[in-house]
């Protein structure tokens, strides 16, 4: 493949990857609300009809694999882009010269890497004891009741504490990721600019904190 022609590829990468990671910062928003009703503190009751409402909406269960094939996308077309940058830097480049742009680039594939263990632990927590492919809280023959669940999950310390040092990842993630994607869209007008990094660090902040403080609800608050 050309030079030239690779170059228009990766450009349609970017659009592809900043539209996919919009969708799934989207997401987040949704996934955040239902979770903070764990907090109602009416022993999951509400959290309860929320999940029940998502299981049984066909719509939900059909964007369920919209979901799963935004994070594909996301992931695939990051490494690709990854590997791509690796093999365009000059071989022996100055350390102290790389610019701040090219530090968030970096720390977005490593930081990236950890939100996907992540996420792995996390389906392997929680979906996929829906999907029957590990077994379910309080042995075979009982349903899926995700309130006892989670509380008996972030009751645990250590994965608490993964959850929450994954989202301070995330946060650092989304705060770059924000106003990458409007400049991917080609919205990096110099008169913007300023106000979508307040925009976008004031939305990676609201996602990092509201996911942490589940847990710590659950570890110090919960009775």
């Amino acid at each position: 493949m050309s030079k030239k022609g690779f170059s228009l590829t990766s450009i349609s990468h970017k659009y592809i990857m900043a539209a996919a990671g919009a969708f799934l910062m989207l997401f987040l928003v949704s996934h955040l609300s239902t979770n903070l009703l764990l907090l109602a503190g009416d022993g999951g009751e509400t959290f309860d009809k929320a999940v029940e409402f998502l299981l049984t909406n066909p719509f939900i269960k059909i964007m369920e694999y919209v979901l799963f094939a935004g994070f594909i996308i996301h992931i695939l077309i990051g490494v690709i882009l990854e590997l791509h940058n690796r093999r365009s830097r000059p071989v022996g480049y100055n350390v102290p010269l790389r610019s701040e742009t090219s530090a968030f680039s970096r720390f977005m594939i490593h930081s990236g890497i950890i939100i996907f263990i992540f996420l792995l632990i996390h389906l392997y927590q929680f979906f996929f004891v829906k999907l029957g492919f590990v077994p379910k809280y309080g042995g075979a023959e009982s349903t899926v009741d995700f309130y006892p669940m989670v509380v008996h999950t972030f009751q645990n310390p250590v994965y608490s504490i993964i959850y929450i040092v994954s989202f301070v990842f995330l946060g650092f993630h989304l705060k770059h990721a924000f106003q990458s994607a409007f400049q991917s869209f080609g919205l990096n007008h110099n008169k913007y600019m300023p106000a979508i990094k307040i925009v976008g660090t004031i939305y990676a902040i609201v996602i990092a904190v509201g996911f942490s403080i589940i847990p710590l609800y659950f570890m110090f608050l919960y009775k």
